[in-house]
């Protein structure tokens, strides 16, 4: 059984950063693509960013690109560096990781991602 778990959100003010971490226990065999999502209340959950099994592909929304950093841990965890928070960034993050070691640049689809994190919550001030 997979596990996902998120850690790192908060509540900072404008312009701080935040650091957040995912690991996925229950795979010991072959890194996976990963990737963040978020959801802010009354909207769809969205694409934030992803990282290829090997780390040497990511990809990110553009409302975050030049922000927001990710980064591969050890086998299948990954942390997401976030500078220069936007009120606008205020929503619950979601830990999403793949079900095969798929190889090229990650997807930025919800539906490839097989396993899911319950969230971390990050707000905003302004």
């Amino acid at each position: 059984q997979v596990q996902v778990v998120e850690s790192g959100g908060g509540l900072v003010q404008t312009g701080d950063s935040l650091r957040l971490s995912c690991a996925a226990s229950g795979r010991s065999y072959n890194a996976a693509p990963m990737g963040w999502f978020r959801q802010a209340p009354g909207k769809e959950r969205e694409f934030v960013a992803a990282i290829s099994r090997d780390g040497y592909i990511s990809a990110y929304a553009d409302s975050v690109k030049g922000r927001f950093t990710i980064s591969r841990g050890t086998l299948n965890s990954m942390h997401l560096q976030m500078n220069t928070l936007k009120p606008e960034d205020t929503a619950v993050y979601y830990c999403a990781l793949r079900a095969y070691a798929t190889m090229g640049p990650p997807s930025r689809l919800r539906s490839d991602y097989e396993y899911w994190g319950r969230g971390t919550q990050v707000t905003v001030s302004s």
